[in-house]
């Protein structure tokens, strides 16, 4: 498995994640419907607003996984964090980053990744709204437009969220 690079600007990166307030916060019906609609537009079993900081992935939001964080080390979000592009990965098994993850190898039993990277004003990535499945998947010109718009929702809010709105 080849863990993510650390950005060369992760400790402001971490700092404007900080600033948002929005770490280890309680769910939000808001965030929660909006996963819950990434999941159901795409047909997949998993969807989430994941947030990376030194150690670990953190879900604001969450559809198909009991856990609320796994670690940066083995987080497929971690590797996006370095790109305002999405990171799409249709057969987990067939990319030499990914194909020992214990995501992979184990549950969930990651096939599908695809990671819409959350933006901040500041131009630091915070993390993704991601989808995941359990089979290899592609996802067309469309879908990304879908994904793109869902994924600007969620950053919305949580830029939303730091303004106190």
């Amino acid at each position: 498995m080849k863990a993510a690079p650390i950005p060369a600007n992760d400790q402001q990166r971490l700092q404007a994640l900080r600033d948002l307030l929005i770490l280890d916060t309680p769910a939000e019906e808001r965030f929660d419907k909006l996963v819950a609609f990434a999941a159901g537009e795409f047909d997949m079993p998993i969807a989430l607003i994941s947030l990376v900081d030194e150690n670990r992935q953190w879900f604001k939001a969450k559809v198909g996984l009991t856990t609320c964080e796994t670690s940066r080390d083995i987080s497929f979000c971690a590797h996006a964090l370095e790109s305002p592009d999405f990171l799409i990965v249709p057969d987990t098994r067939a990319d030499e980053r990914f194909k020992d993850n214990p995501q992979v190898t184990g549950d969930p039993l990651m096939r599908f990744y695809a990671g819409a990277p959350l933006v901040l004003p500041s131009g630091h990535v915070a993390g993704t709204l991601c989808l995941i499945d359990q089979k290899p998947r592609q996802l067309d010109p469309l879908d990304l437009s879908i994904l793109g718009a869902l994924r600007d929702l969620a950053l919305n809010e949580l830029v939303r969220e730091h303004r106190g709105a």
